[in-house]
């Protein structure tokens, strides 16, 4: 019978030492986790999804996402404080878009990766 785990216990620490100091130098665990938290909710999910084809009006965002106006505020306060999400008002209208290509690319990976299975 296979076990999913080590049968001896033997620390090899210079794959540790190089481990860490990779991960040293890139983004901490914490703030990688608080900006994935923010994906991790289906409403703000969708309103990234929508954001990912086009960009959209507050009014056209809570129809996609099936909520409110003022719920879809309080929600896209949220993205916009991670720097998901941007805005720029024309006249009376709020139109929101992705920040930058990289959560296009993030979205991308994740649907291509899903996939697979």
């Amino acid at each position: 019978m296979s076990s999913d785990v080590c049968d001896i216990s033997i620390i090899h620490q210079d794959q540790i030492d190089r481990v860490a100091k990779a991960m040293a130098s890139g983004s901490s665990a914490s703030a990688m986790a608080d900006f994935l938290k923010a994906l991790a909710d289906p409403t703000r999910l969708k309103v990234i999804q929508a954001l990912h084809h086009a960009e959209l009006c507050v009014c056209d965002l809570a129809s996609l996402a099936g909520i409110s106006v003022s719920g879809l505020s309080h929600q896209l306060r949220y993205l916009r404080n991670k720097n998901i999400v941007k805005f720029r008002k024309e006249g009376k209208l709020a139109w929101y878009s992705l920040t930058d290509e990289h959560i296009s690319q993030l979205l991308d990976l994740v649907s291509e990766h899903i996939n697979e299975s």
